[in-house]
């Protein structure tokens, strides 16, 4: 089953329930994957671009959980708590921090870096590995933490 099968399946699914803000997620992903489609001129995407899609989608739920949050305004917070969950459902599983230092270490050796200098080629390695399983500041700290 595609991704975007499983995406109509959980729509229709949400309908039946009358889950409102599961719905409206499904809605917004969906249009999101769509606007990427005619952006790109492909027919379908491939699945790193879907996943790119996914990701923007949390970053910018997370922004909006961020601002909220700087405004007190705890009724917007509540939802977009739910929205983030209900949208990792459909991200693949995060890496452990140990996991993700590993990988970290790995490709530092791998680029040979040894100095804050060299931070620009390990990131370039190292972001396609974690690519949808890792948040690119949280790597970054990472990375940084090991060139120092």
């Amino acid at each position: 089953m595609s991704f975007l099968d499983q995406l109509n399946q959980d729509l229709k699914e949400a309908m039946k329930n009358k889950e409102k803000q599961r719905l409206s997620v499904i809605r917004s992903v969906k249009s999101a994957l769509q606007n990427e489609t005619i952006k790109l001129q492909k027919e379908e995407l491939a699945e790193d671009e879907v996943l790119t899609v996914l990701n923007r989608e949390m970053k910018q739920r997370k922004e909006s959980l961020h601002e909220f949050e700087q405004a007190n305004r705890e009724d917007l917070v509540e939802k977009i708590k739910v929205e983030i969950e209900l949208l990792q459902v459909y991200l693949p599983s995060q890496l452990s921090d140990e996991e993700l230092q590993a990988l970290v270490d790995e490709t530092v050796n791998e680029v040979g870096a040894s100095t804050s200098a060299d931070m620009g080629k390990v990131m370039g390695a190292i972001m396609p590995k974690v690519k949808g399983r890792a948040d690119g500041g949280k790597v970054r700290q990472l990375v940084q933490k090991s060139l120092t």
